[in-house]
C-alpha cells in the first residue's frame, strides 16, 4: 500500500483477493464536481480481516463500494483477485458479484417471508446453485443458527438477523465478504458478537472480510486498520486497539496528522 503507515508491523504473505490502483472516483462536474477518491491504491489480502475508517466524506464507503463492484470507477483499476472489473458488462459483473463477493450491510436485507435457511441460501436458489451443505453446515453453527434456521426474521433478534445475513454472505463461500456497517444498527452486546462472527469467518473459515466501520471498537477487532483522509489512505495499523485507533482518528480532526 502506498500510504504511510502507523506502525511498522510487516505486510502479510498471502494472495491478494483485491485491490485498487490509482482508484479515482469522482461525482458531478463544474461547481459540483466531488472527488470522492484521489487516486487510492490498496490492498486486501486472503484470510484478513481490514477495517477500513476515516471521518464522514472520506470515502471509506466510495472505496468498498468501487472494489466491490456496486460502483464505478471515474478512473485507475479495480481488481477482485485477477480480474479488472472495469469495462465489464452488467451481465459478467451481476455474475462476479454473485459467485464471488458476499456483502453484509447496516440494513439485514431479509425477505419477511422466508424463514432463516431460506433467506441464507436465496442468493444460490437464484442462481440455480445447490449449497454445499458440509459447509453451509460449518457456517451455520460458527453463527450459532442451527436452531433458528426454521424461524422468520420476525422471530429472531436484530443481532440474529445480522447473523443470518453474515451466513447469507458466506454461504457460498466467495472469495472476499464487504461488510459497511453491519453494526450500525445493533446494540452494543450483538453488535460484538456479530464482530466476533466476522473474526471467526477470517480465522476458522479462512475468508478475507472488509469492514467499512466509524466506531473504533468495531475496527479494533480487526488484522488492520486502513485510514483514509479526503479520498486518499493516509495510515495503516497493524493488531490495531481501540485507543490507538482513537487516537489516529483525532489527529484528522484536530489537524495535527497522522498519529505515531
Amino acid at each position: 500500500m502506498s500510504a504511510p503507515a502507523a506502525d511498522a508491523a510487516p505486510a502479510p504473505s498471502g494472495a491478494v483477493a483485491a485491490r485498487a490502483r490509482e482508484l479515482t472516483k469522482i461525482y458531478g462536474e463544474g461547481p459540483t464536481r466531488v472527488v470522492a477518491l484521489d487516486r487510492i491504491s490498496v490492498e486486501f489480502h486472503e484470510g484478513e480481516f481490514t477495517a477500513i475508517m476515516g471521518p464522514s466524506g472520506s470515502g471509506k464507503s466510495t472505496l468498498m463500494h468501487c472494489v466491490a463492484g456496486l460502483d464505478s470507477v471515474s478512473g485507475g483499476s479495480a481488481r477482485i483477485g485477477d480480474t479488472e472489473l472495469n469495462g465489464l458488462d452488467d451481465k459478467r459483473l451481476t455474475r462476479l458479484r454473485r459467485d464471488r463477493v458476499g456483502f453484509v450491510f447496516q440494513a439485514f436485507n431479509l425477505l419477511p417471508t422466508l424463514n432463516a435457511i431460506e433467506n441464507i441460501t436465496l442468493p444460490m436458489d437464484i442462481a440455480g446453485r445447490k449449497p454445499d451443505r458440509e459447509w453451509l453446515d460449518h457456517v451455520v453453527g460458527t453463527l450459532r443458527l442451527t436452531d433458528r434456521l426454521k424461524h422468520r426474521p420476525a422471530e429472531l433478534s436484530g443481532g440474529q438477523q445480522q447473523r443470518v445475513a453474515v451466513a447469507r454472505a458466506l454461504a457460498s463461500r466467495p472469495d472476499i465478504v464487504f461488510a459497511d456497517e453491519p453494526t450500525g444498527n445493533l446494540d452494543s452486546r450483538s453488535g460484538s458478537e456479530v464482530l466476533g462472527f466476522l473474526r471467526d469467518a477470517v480465522r476458522d473459515l479462512g475468508r478475507t472480510v472488509v469492514m467499512v466501520t466509524h466506531d473504533p471498537m468495531a475496527a479494533a477487532h480487526a488484522d488492520r486498520v486502513i485510514f483514509l483522509n479526503d479520498g486518499r489512505a493516509v495510515a495503516e495499523m497493524r493488531d490495531p486497539t481501540a485507543e490507538r485507533i482513537l487516537a489516529q482518528m483525532r489527529s484528522y480532526s484536530d489537524g495535527s496528522g497522522p498519529a505515531s
